[in-house]
C-alpha cells in the first residue's frame, strides 16, 4: 500500500482485506512468524536447488507445497548486519549512518538508534504481541564496570543490558548478541544475561575464544532457540491479540556444530547435518502452531539473512573453498547461481523463501516476481491495515498481491543490493553491478578477488580513470542479462552503454531522494553514500 494513502481509503483496502482472508482472520488480524536463517543457501533446500541439492529439507519442502515458493528473493545485502538492518526498517542499509562504537563481535555498539521504525515497532501499534529470538547482530549497549566504552574485559553481565531488541518493538526477547562464532557466548532474555560469564570458550570454525557462560555450548542454541519459539507459541496462541515472531537462526553459519541426534543423517558431512537441523527447527515451529490451533490464521515465511559461505562444509574448522568440496560431491549451496556470501553476484543474495498463509496463499505455486527481505515491513503493514508515514519502510514494497496470487505483476520493479562492499542494482531482467569481479572485500573466497578484478580492469581499460565518472564505463562495472544469462557469466556493459546509464541514473534519483517508493523526498543518516565502495588505492595511482 503506497505509504501516502489517506485513511479513507485504507479503511476501504483493509475491509477489503477481510472479505479475501479466511474467516478466523477477519475477526482478527492474522499471526505473523518470520523464521531467518543464516548463511543458508538457494540450493541447501530441496525445493528450491533440486537436483543440484543433496540435502533432505522436508520441513521447508512442506511450506512450499502448502504455500508459495519466491524464487526471485533478495536479501538487501549478502552479509549479515546490513542485511538484518533492511528486514527491521524496511530500509536500505547504505543509507544508515555509521553505528555505535563497540568492542569485536557479539560486542558491537548499536547500529540503528534508538528511535528507528522498525516492523516491531509497526506491529505493537496493530496490537500484537511481539518476540525477538535467536541472532540479534545489530548491536547493543552493554553495562560496562568503568564506564567506557563496551569490550572483552569491562563489560559487567550481573547488569541488564542498557538498550537491546526490547527498545525496538520487541515485547520479549531472548537473543545471542551477535553469530555463533562471535563472543560473548551468552543468551539475553529481555536484556538480562542468562546464566555466570565466567567461562573463557572458543569454536573451532575461527578460534575465536572469549567470554561465555558456564554452561554455553554450540551444538544447543538451535534446540534452546527451538524451544523458546515453541513456549512464546503456545503462551500467545491462546490469548486475545495476534503475534508476530522473528525467530533468526544462528545456523548453517559458522562454527558447524549440529547436535549429536543429526551427526551423521545428511549423509553430507557436517553442513549437509547442521541444514537438515535448520529445516527440524521449522518444523518444530509448524509443528507447535498445529499443536496450539493457531496455524490457520498464521502467516509463516521462512528464508535466509543471504547467501552461503564458502568456508563452510564438512569440518568445523573454517577453511576458504570448503563449499567448493561440496559441489564435487554433487551438492551447490548457490544452486544455479554464481557466487556466495560477501559476493555481488546473485549467489550472494538470492535466498530461498516461501511462505504459508492457509486461506490466503494457494498451495504449491511458484512466484518469480522480484521482491526483497526489507519488503516484509510493507506487507505486514497493508496486512493490518497500518497507515506508514512518509519517512518509514522508505524502500519497502508490499508483496501482499503477490500472496494472493503469485502470478500476478509484483509491485517491486527495481532493488539495491549491497555486497561487502560492492553495490549492485536490479531493474527487470537486467543487473548493474558497480565494480569488477566479486566486489569481495578480504578473503572470503569468492573469486576473482576484489584486487585482481581491479587490476584487470586497469588493463582493460589502458589508462588510470581521471574521475569517479570513468567508474560508470566498462570494464569497471559489469551488466547482465539475468532472464537470459543467470549464471552472470557475459559482461554486457560494453555492448549497452545506454542500459549502464540508464539505470546509474535511476539509482541516483533513489539515493538523493532518500527513497526507493512513491513519497517526498527524505534524507538519508548517511551524508555522502558512495557508490563504488571498497576501491583499492592502486585505482586512482599509476597502474600496477
Amino acid at each position: 500500500m503506497n505509504p501516502q494513502f489517506p485513511a479513507c481509503l485504507r479503511i476501504a483496502v483493509f475491509l477489503t482485506l477481510a472479505v479475501a482472508l479466511p474467516a478466523a482472520a477477519a475477526d482478527g488480524l492474522p499471526n505473523i512468524v518470520f523464521i531467518l536463517a543464516d548463511d543458508l543457501g538457494y540450493g541447501d533446500i530441496r525445493s528450491f536447488g533440486k537436483e543440484r541439492c543433496r540435502i533432505e529439507t522436508p520441513h521447508f519442502d512442506r511450506l512450499a507445497r502448502e504455500g508459495v515458493r519466491f524464487t526471485n528473493a533478495h536479501a538487501a545485502a549478502s552479509v549479515c548486519v546490513p542485511s538484518r538492518m533492511a528486514i527491521l526498517t524496511g530500509r536500505y542499509p547504505f543509507r544508515f549512518g555509521r553505528g555505535a562504537n563497540g568492542g569485536p563481535w557479539g560486542f558491537i555498539g548499536l547500529q540503528l538508534k534508538k528511535s528507528q521504525f522498525t516492523i516491531a515497532r509497526m506491529l505493537q501499534g496493530a496490537g500484537y504481541r511481539t518476540a525477538c529470538i535467536g541472532k540479534w547482530h545489530l548491536g547493543t549497549a552493554m553495562p560496562t564496570k568503568d564506564g567506557k566504552v563496551q569490550g572483552l574485559t569491562n563489560v559487567d553481565y550481573t547488569k541488564p543490558l542498557l538498550v537491546g531488541p526490547n527498545d525496538y518493538g520487541f515485547d520479549e526477547s531472548f537473543i545471542l548478541p551477535g553469530s555463533l562464532d562471535m563472543y560473548p557466548y551468552v543468551f539475553v532474555r529481555n536484556h538480562q544475561f542468562v546464566g555466570k560469564v565466567t567461562a573463557k570458550k572458543g569454536w573451532s570454525a575461527f578460534n575465536r575464544v572469549g567470554p561465555a557462560a558456564e554452561d554455553f555450548e554450540d551444538w544447543k542454541v538451535l534446540d534452546t532457540f527451538a524451544g523458546e519459539a515453541e513456549k512464546f507459541i503456545a503462551k500467545e496462541a491462546g490469548g486475545k491479540r495476534p503475534f508476530f515472531l522473528y525467530l533468526a537462526l544462528t545456523a548453517p553459519h559458522t562454527p558447524t556444530s549440529p547436535s549429536p541426534p543429526f551427526e551423521g543423517k545428511s549423509k553430507l558431512g557436517i553442513y549437509g547435518d547442521f541444514v537438515m537441523e535448520v529445516d527440524a527447527v521449522v518444523g518444530r515451529v509448524l509443528a507447535a502452531l498445529d499443536k496450539s490451533g493457531a496455524a490457520k490464521n498464521t502467516l509463516v515465511i521462512a528464508a535466509s539473512d543471504h547467501g552461503p559461505a564458502l568456508y563452510a562444509g564438512r569440518k568445523k574448522k573454517a577453511t576458504y573453498a570448503q563449499l567448493k568440496e561440496l559441489e564435487k560431491d554433487g551438492h551447490y549451496s548457490s544452486g544455479p547461481y554464481r557466487g556466495y556470501k560477501f559476493s555481488v553476484y546473485e549467489g550472494g543474495f538470492r535466498i530461498p523463501c516461501v511462505a504459508r498463509w492457509p486461506g490466503v496463499v494457494s498451495p504449491g505455486g511458484g512466484c518469480d516476481a522480484l521482491i526483497g527481505l526489507q519488503d516484509l515491513l510493507a506487507t505486514s503493514a497493508e496486512i493490518t491495515g497500518t497507515g506508514l508515514k512518509p519517512a518509514e519502510a522508505p524502500d519497502s514494497v508490499s508483496f501482499l498481491p503477490l500472496l494472493r496470487d503469485p502470478a500476478a505483476k509484483g509491485a517491486r520493479e527495481n532493488l539495491v543490493v549491497q555486497g561487502a562492499p560492492a553495490v549492485a542494482f536490479h531493474s527487470g531482467p537486467w543487473k548493474l553491478a558497480l565494480c569488477p569481479g566479486s566486489g569481495c572485500n578480504g578473503r572470503y573466497g569468492n573469486s576473482p578477488p576484489r584486487e585482481e578484478a581491479w587490476k584487470k580492469a586497469l588493463a582493460d581499460y589502458g589508462k588510470t580513470p581521471a574521475n569517479r565518472k570513468d567508474l560508470e564505463k566498462a570494464p569497471f562495472v559489469q551488466l547482465f542479462r539475468l532472464d537470459k544469462d543467470p549464471g552472470e557469466t557475459k559482461n554486457l556493459a560494453a555492448e549497452h552503454p545506454g542500459k549502464v546509464r540508464e539505470l546509474f541514473k535511476l539509482i541516483n534519483e533513489q539515493i538523493a531522494s532518500g527513497r526507493s517508493t512513491p513519497g517526498p523526498r527524505i534524507a538519508n543518516d548517511r551524508e555522502h553514500i558512495d557508490l563504488f565502495r571498497g576501491i583499492p588505492r592502486f585505482v586512482w595511482s599509476k597502474r600496477p
